[in-house]
């Protein structure tokens, strides 16, 4: 397991080079996605190529989850040599933006942490190399294709139409343990918080209300246990909860846009101010922030935030590896006009 974490981090760190040396100044994601792709596909054997790649009608490409699984659609990094894996890294690093690959490459390590704090007592491989890639139809600046990198607590889809990116949720991140809280070795170390922005911004928020803001905003005495709508492919999320952006003061809408703008800005910088701009057509006074459960660290929190075109769903109520209770987060951004760029229901 040391091996395989170490040779991730130098692989990621080649990815990185590779990403900026490779890319034409200029060049849209969807561009960029299909030149890798495409050097990615080429690449791979007869057999491998069965694996990675599937119809753009294929039922699996809707078919998506965060949950540990002995298989997944697609195929695994830990069955391609390094050649392949740069290659694949590549190309998930082109859909992405700095700070979302980022998370991305921690979350895959965090499953070091995971196999040395459950030791002997795992019922699950921990392992950073078992995430997977999966095509779905031909790469082309024609006609659309889709790719899909899964693994546990990690789900990024995306599709990409005549050259261009035009979808890509459902983007899942999640970490446990939430902040590490134990010694271990390895890149990560003790202190470790993998979405740390993702809450403490919202325990900012949450903290800053009060009197009828406060209650407006707190839907539920308890957390859920789990995000709404985990695995399906196009929920319909129902009208929202909350308090409205509009009720909020200065300080308050401030601390708002800033953690919409933490998921808005994982992926891509073009399709991410896509995203911005797509909030500010639909209007931020149709933006909704809801919280249930404690206010504080260490007791199960939730929270979500809902505008006419975007859900986010942030969850954090189970112990970690190690029993420290709610310190085990899952993160999911939706985008309401169709997740997998497919039609609203």
């Amino acid at each position: 397991m040391r091996f395989a974490v170490r040779s991730l981090v130098v692989l990621v760190i080649c990815v990185s080079a590779f990403a900026v040396a490779g890319l034409k100044v200029g060049d849209p994601p969807g561009m960029q996605m299909q030149s890798f792709a495409e050097a990615f596909v080429a690449s791979l054997d007869s057999d491998q190529k069965a694996k990675a790649m599937l119809p753009y009608d294929s039922d699996a490409r809707v078919d998506w989850h965060f949950i540990p699984k002995k298989t997944r659609k697609g195929l695994v990094l830990r069955d391609m040599d390094v050649a392949q894996r740069t290659a694949a890294l590549r190309l998930v690093r082109a859909a992405l933006s700095e700070a979302g690959y980022d998370k991305t490459n921690k979350i895959m390590i965090n499953e070091s942490v995971l196999f040395k704090l459950e030791g002997d007592k795992r019922n699950w491989d921990r392992d950073p190399n078992k995430y997977y890639i999966t095509l779905f139809g031909q790469p082309s600046n024609t006609g659309a294709w889709g790719l899909s990198f899964e693994g546990h607590h990690l789900s990024l889809n995306f599709v990409c139409r005549d050259g261009k990116m035009v979808d890509s949720t459902p983007q899942f991140f999640a970490a446990n343990p939430a902040t590490i809280m134990d010694d271990v070795d390895g890149p990560l170390g003790k202190g470790t918080r993998i979405l740390k922005q993702e809450e403490d911004l919202a325990f900012q928020l949450i903290g800053s209300l009060s009197g009828e803001k406060l209650d407006a905003a707190v839907i539920a005495e308890d957390a859920p246990k789990e995000i709404r709508f985990a695995g399906e492919a196009q929920p319909a999320v129902g009208n929202p909860e909350g308090i409205p952006f509009g009720k909020l003061d200065p300080a308050q809408r401030k601390l708002l846009r800033e953690l919409v703008s933490v998921y808005v800005d994982a992926v891509a910088d073009d399709i991410a101010e896509q995203r911005r701009e797509l909030i500010e057509a639909s209007g931020w006074e149709n933006v909704y922030f809801a919280w249930a459960g404690a206010k504080e660290p260490g007791i199960g929190h939730y929270y979500r935030v809902r505008g006419n075109d975007f859900l986010i769903e942030f969850v954090n109520t189970q112990p970690d590896a190690s029993g420290n209770p709610a310190n085990h987060i899952h993160a999911v951004w939706r985008d309401l006009t169709g997740d997998f760029d497919l039609p609203i229901k």
